[in-house]
């Protein structure tokens, strides 16, 4: 057996744990009964990961372990390795600087990067981390191939080939003008919309609740903005959404909805609101935490040529039958393997351009 076929065999292993762990977490009978200390320690890891960063929310973690539970699988990692042409690869040491706007962010870099046998050189996010570091250890338990592999620096990253680094549009200046003559992967803010036409069914619309309101909207593929036609009933919509309005129940969620509010009001701005979630005519991409904005648009052609000029400021785009690359409601929060930020592929990045 190679040592790829080693290192993805690791990989499986560690899906097979997200899976046993996520039924684990959701069996309390389970939970009491199960002396695997491995699946306690993990538990432990996440209620810590939680007390540090209060957007973590055990459901979200969880959420997050499940969908790489489904994606470690042996055929889904041959078949998305298989879309490459690997032939002789020397390794090279990668800097990977972390976001920790939602939980494991930075795994799919990470998997990119150590999975040929590179060294990853792991600068994490002061919001996340606990997760990344406990899984690290899993790995190096299950498979010695990735001793000195994966290294935490807390201080200046230094002696690295190549860098891939998340962050805002802020942070990306910064990561330009220190990283900017490495091969680098810089990434920014981006944001995700819906195109509606007035025609989705009520669970399209409510499925579209999940894209905006998992990870409390704080993921660059969470939908932040609305695309509806003149004279738009906000009314279906906001009756397809009332299934999540326990969200308010969320200290933060509730104070960032408080606050906004409040300048919404204060400066006289017109706004939809449902108790939970606000509406905001607004041209800009991003909003503000409990609020989504909404653009009008008179004709769907004229909107795609709009959103194909802007692509560079977005990261998924939900509709039915209308973009090339669409996502069907409620399923932004589930990318494939294959499905790379801001469509630049990691892979060919590290295979080629080191």
């Amino acid at each position: 057996m190679t040592d790829l076929q080693l290192r993805l065999e690791a990989f499986v292993k560690l899906g097979t744990m997200f899976q046993e762990f996520c039924e684990y977490s959701n069996n309390e009978q389970g939970k009491q009964q199960s002396s695997d200390s491995m699946l306690a320690s993990f538990s432990e890891a996440i209620t810590l990961a939680s007390h540090q960063n209060g957007w973590f929310t055990k459901d979200n973690i969880l959420y997050s372990l499940q969908n790489w539970a489904n994606l470690l699988k042996e055929e889904r990692l041959k078949n998305w390795l298989g879309r490459y042409s690997i032939t002789e690869h020397h390794p090279k040491s990668v800097a990977l600087i972390m976001a920790g706007n939602i939980p494991l962010v930075g795994f799919h870099d990470f998997l990119a990067t150590v999975i040929f046998g590179n060294k990853a050189l792991i600068k994490l996010s002061s919001n996340d981390k606990t997760l990344l570091p406990f899984i690290a250890k899993y790995l190096l338990q299950i498979e010695p191939l990735f001793q000195d592999k994966i290294v935490f620096v807390d201080g200046l990253l230094t002696e690295f080939d190549a860098v891939i680094a998340t962050g805002s549009d802020n942070t990306s200046r910064y990561f330009e003008y220190y990283f900017g003559k490495n091969p680098n992967i810089i990434r920014k803010n981006r944001n995700s919309v819906a195109v509606l036409t007035g025609k989705e069914s009520e669970t399209q619309l409510t499925a579209l609740g999940e894209d905006i309101f998992r990870y409390y909207g704080l993921g660059c593929r969470s939908v932040s903005k609305l695309f509806v036609p003149r004279n738009y009933d906000f009314d279906a919509f906001f009756k397809s959404l009332h299934g999540f309005s326990s969200i308010i129940d969320q200290v933060k969620y509730a104070n960032n909805y408080d606050y906004n509010k409040a300048v919404y009001l204060m400066s006289e701005f017109k706004f939809l609101d449902n108790g939970f979630l606000m509406l905001k005519e607004d041209e800009s991409y991003a909003s503000p935490i409990a609020t989504v904005f909404f653009e009008y648009y008179d004709s769907l052609e004229e909107l795609r040529t709009k959103i194909k000029n802007e692509k560079h400021k977005i990261q998924c785009v939900v509709a039915q039958s209308f973009f090339d690359d669409e996502i069907p409601f409620g399923q932004t929060q589930q990318p494939d393997l294959s499905d790379y930020a801001d469509g630049i592929d990691t892979v060919e990045f590290l295979l080629k351009t080191i």
